[in-house]
């Protein structure tokens, strides 16, 4: 057996009553004076589970993979909505998404409150809420422009561009995050839009993706199914920033706040005369609560993922959207299933094992930007944060 003097020092943290976080212990791992640094109580929860698959002998792997089919089925249920109320000439755009963003901020803002208080509310106001802002406006856009392309294109072509915001998270979180892709990920992205490809060319062979492009009609949607996509992959990074280092009813809640705000704003601005033109019925007035609970629902869950996974992850994972849509729309709009699409789906979710490849237990939990041992971070569900303190605490409790 090795000398214990050789044997790396654990270095956690907890939290204080302030809810900072302090050390704990705090000691030179490397005694023989290199200029190693040392291992760390997130390096040793890393390296729990040893081999290429060790983040596959995880539960929060399959939780991860689970998490992100239901986000895309539920979004799926949005976008089926937002079909259904295109069809019946009732194109409101930014109105549409107002009831959402009123319901997060109902339930969440007031836990907020409630957890803070009025003061502390306001003092967290008065300290990030223009970053709060910022991600509610590229949110709000991303709605705004993702369902006002539903208005000129198919279900199945803006679902089929949302790959474009893959490619604006991945580039944001290497450039501002400091998120460094290993070439497992690497090949796993491109292995899930290689499955998208495939549902192009099913479509394509089928000619089922609906659309006059001599009119122009349909690559007028698509441009905005494109600028959507934009917004979102701007408004997923930066989700992913906020829960990582602030609780989740706070990023929910001032989402819907500053959402519901800029959301209305737009909304009287943009969309009156297509508010007193609309159909209105009971049967729209059934589309309307569908899409707002389901993205609601969307909304309340996706904040779990960006913790567990990354916004890259998150985004693939919505890539099988286009195979859920294509289910409902057997039944709800008449599609075909061409063979190319099961294949696809199996293609889309080997990319999602393929990214997760050599990855360690903590797996994308661990964020680069909170520090060596997630320090900047908070210690909320689904976080490596709290996994690495639950560790330190159970090591601490065990005797000696």
């Amino acid at each position: 057996m090795p000398d214990s003097k050789h044997q790396p020092t654990v270095q956690t943290t907890v939290a204080d009553h302030s809810g900072e976080a302090s050390p704990v212990v705090s000691a030179d791992a490397n005694p023989s004076g290199d200029n190693a640094a040392p291992e760390t109580a997130a390096d040793q929860v890393d390296q729990e589970k040893k081999g290429f698959f060790a983040y596959f002998r995880t539960k929060e792997f399959y939780v991860t993979l689970l998490l992100g089919q239901f986000l895309a089925i539920t979004n799926t249920g949005t976008n089926t909505f937002n079909t259904l109320l295109a069809n019946k000439d009732t194109n409101i755009p930014a109105f549409q998404t107002f009831f959402n963003y009123c319901l997060l901020n109902i339930i969440f803002t007031s836990y907020t409150i409630y957890k803070y208080g009025i003061k502390g509310w306001f003092q967290m106001l008065w300290k990030r809420g223009w970053k709060y802002i910022i991600l509610s406006f590229c949110d709000v856009e991303g709605n705004y422009f993702m369902v006002l392309a539903y208005e000129y294109t198919t279900m199945m072509s803006a679902q089929l561009i949302n790959f474009w915001a893959i490619v604006i998270v991945v580039v944001v979180s290497f450039l501002f995050l400091r998120v460094r892709y290993h070439i497992s990920q690497v090949l796993g992205i491109l292995i899930c839009i290689g499955g998208m490809g495939i549902l192009i060319a099913s479509d394509h062979i089928q000619g089922t993706n609906g659309g006059d492009f001599s009119s122009g009609s349909q690559i007028k949607g698509d441009l905005f199914a494109l600028l959507g996509a934009t917004f979102y992959g701007l408004a997923n990074t930066g989700e992913e920033f906020f829960v990582s280092t602030a609780p989740v009813y706070e990023v929910i809640g001032q989402m819907g706040f500053f959402g519901m705000i800029i959301n209305g704003v737009q909304a009287a601005i943009f969309d009156r005369k297509s508010i007193q033109h609309a159909h209105w019925d009971g049967q729209v007035g059934g589309y309307l609560t569908g899409y707002t609970l389901c993205l609601s629902i969307f909304y309340s869950t996706a904040p779990l993922l960006f913790r567990l996974a990354s916004a890259a992850f998150f985004n693939i994972s919505l890539l099988t959207m286009n195979f859920w849509g294509v289910i409902i729309g057997i039944q709800v709009f008449h599609y075909s299933v061409h063979w190319m699409y099961p294949i696809a789906f199996v293609l889309i979710i080997v990319g999602q094992l393929v990214y997760y490849l050599g990855r360690k237990v903590l797996g994308e939990a661990r964020k680069p930007w909170l520090g060596r041992n997630q320090e900047r971070g908070v210690a909320g569900l689904f976080t490596a944060k709290r996994r690495i303190d639950s560790s330190a605490a159970a090591f601490r409790a065990a005797p000696a």
